[in-house]
C-alpha cells in the first residue's frame, strides 16, 4: 500500500515537471527564494569547515542546489561537491538542463546511495511532506550525515492558528492555488494534492519531535509568511 502511494506521488512529479519551475515560482510569488536563502546562510553560520558534500534529497529540478552553490561562493565557503538526490527522472531531467555541473541520482529518500557519515549538510526543501515512510528517511538521513552534520528541511507545516489572515490563507491554499497551478501545468489534481497533503502532515514541533527520535538535535527553526513555510535545521548528535 505505501510503495503503491509513493509510486503515484512520483509520476505525479515526473507529468508535472516540464511546467514545475513556472508554477512554483507563480503561486510562490518569488518568496520561496527567500526561504531557501536563509535556510543556506543559517545553515554556514553554523558549519564554517571546508565542505565535502551537500546532498539535496528530493531535489526535483535542482533549485535549492543551486542556492547552496551561490551561497556557499558569496560566503567564500568551500563545497567540494553538490549532489541532488530524486525519485523522478522528469524531475531530475529538467534539472540536468539548468544545472549541468551538477550530480543527479535516481534513489528514494529512504535509500540513499551514500557512504555512512559522508555527508556534511543533508537538505530537503518541500519535499518530505511527499515521503510516505518519513520516519524511515529520518533515520537514512542521520546515517550518511558526519557527526555534527545538519539536516536542512524547509517545508509547508500544518497550523492550527484562526483568525480573518488565517483564512484567507486558507482560501488560497485550497481554492486559488490549486487552480492556478491547474493552468500552468494542466493538471489540477496535482495542485489539489498540495493543499491535502499539507493538511495531513505535521506541525513545526512534531517535526522537531521526531527529528529528536532520529537522533537530531533542532538549533533553528522559524515559520514564514503566516506559518506557509517552516524552516528547520538540526544537528546530527
Amino acid at each position: 500500500m505505501e510503495d503503491n502511494k509513493q509510486r503515484k506521488i512520483v509520476q505525479m512529479f515526473d507529468d508535472i515537471a516540464p511546467t514545475y519551475d513556472k508554477a512554483n515560482r507563480v503561486l510562490s510569488m518569488g518568496v520561496d527564494i527567500q526561504w531557501r536563502k536563509k535556510a543556506c546562510d543559517e545553515t554556514f553560520e553554523r558549519y564554517k569547515k571546508p565542505v565535502d558534500l551537500i546532498v539535496d534529497v528530493a531535489c526535483g529540478t535542482g533549485d535549492m542546489m543551486g542556492y547552496w552553490q551561490k551561497r556557499a561562493d558569496k560566503r567564500g565557503q568551500k563545497v567540494k561537491k553538490i549532489m541532488g538526490i530524486d525519485p523522478s527522472v522528469g524531475m531530475t531531467d529538467v534539472g540536468k538542463e539548468k544545472f549541468p555541473d551538477f550530480e543527479f541520482v535516481i534513489s528514494e529518500a529512504t535509500s540513499l546511495p551514500l557512504e555512512d557519515e559522508s555527508a556534511d549538510i543533508l537538505s530537503i526543501s518541500y519535499g518530505i511532506r511527499n515521503v510516505v515512510q518519513r520516519q524511515e528517511a529520518f533515520k537514512e538521513f542521520a546515517r550518511v550525515l558526519k557527526k555534527g552534520g545538519y539536516v536542512v528541511i524547509l517545508e509547508f507545516t500544518k497550523d492550527d492558528k484562526k483568525g480573518p489572515l488565517y483564512a484567507i490563507k486558507d482560501i488560497y491554499m485550497n481554492k486559488v492555488l490549486p487552480k492556478i497551478g491547474g493552468f500552468i501545468s494542466k493538471n489540477k489534481e496535482a495542485y489539489e494534492y498540495l493543499p491535502n497533503s499539507i493538511e495531513g502532515f505535521l506541525t513545526s514541533g512534531m517535526l522537531q519531535a521526531e527529528l529528536d527520535d532520529a537522533g537530531f538535535a533542532t538549533e533553528f527553526a522559524k515559520s514564514f509568511s503566516m506559518d506557509i513555510s517552516t524552516l528547520v535545521i538540526a544537528k546530527k548528535r
